[in-house]
């Protein structure tokens, strides 16, 4: 489905990422880990169209898409959350998912809900589905900027999937939250994947990717030191030297 070939980024005399090639496949969830700075977030962002890459090549479906600017990678069928929340404050849960629907909408008024047209009606039914899947029915008509951390984080992921993507890209988006919220977002993730959608995943928080994750690809300064399964990844050394430690 989405496949990297020799992916490069600098910035001025910064490499970021040096050579990174890896896939996802259609249905899985892949986990992207590795140190802090190792490139995870950059390579979401040179998927995206966000960055430029310095060389290599973005392919999704078999298209080159590496000098695509975002919206119309985000049409094709990718969707983003960010490591740092990017709501509109100011609007309501429901306005904000609203926004996120506009790839589908032929028509203004379909997506502004001015007329109660079919697929007005449809895009709405869609919009309180997902609301409620992340649970936020009861939040729906309060202002981004009053729900909790994580109650934010939820929201993003419910912006991510208004679009319809055959691809959803989450940078860390268990950060902040407590462990039950944690539980309840890997329930949400299998059932993503569940319904075909392929998740590529950052996050820190190990029981998470562990737990989720049909393979694991590991990044340190830019460049994949291993992958694999979770639990060939767990015990590599490599990984255990760059990254998770021992107790």
């Amino acid at each position: 489905m989405l496949r990297l070939e020799a992916l490069q980024k600098s910035f001025g005399g910064v490499r970021a990422l040096a050579s990174l090639s890896l896939e996802v496949r259609a249905g899985e969830i892949l986990g992207l880990i590795g140190p802090n700075g190792s490139g995870k977030t950059t390579a979401i962002n040179s998927i995206t169209g966000l960055y430029r890459p310095n060389g290599g090549r973005v392919l999704f479906d078999g298209r080159d898409i590496t000098a695509l600017p975002p919206h119309r990678v985000t049409r094709l069928g990718i969707s983003r959350t960010f490591q740092n929340l990017r709501l509109f404050p100011s609007r309501t849960v429901e306005a904000n998912v609203r926004v996120a629907q506009a790839p589908l909408c032929h028509s203004p008024a379909a997506w502004l809900n001015v007329f109660p047209t079919r697929s007005a009606r449809a895009l709405e039914e869609e919009r309180l589905r997902l609301i409620g899947e992340l649970g936020l029915q009861a939040r729906r008509q309060d202002l981004a900027r009053n729900l909790s951390f994580g109650d934010q984080k939820r929201l993003e992921i419910a912006r991510a999937l208004a679009p319809r993507p055959k691809l959803l890209l989450l940078d860390e988006p268990a950060g902040g939250m407590n462990p039950a919220e944690i539980e309840a977002l890997k329930g949400t993730l299998l059932a993503i994947r569940g319904r075909g959608t392929a998740i590529l995943l950052i996050e820190h928080n190990m029981n998470l990717v562990m737990g989720i994750c049909d393979r694991i690809t590991v990044l340190n300064f830019g460049e994949v030191i291993a992958e694999g399964t979770p639990a060939a990844v767990q015990g590599d050394p490599r990984v255990i030297e760059a990254y998770l430690g021992t107790d």
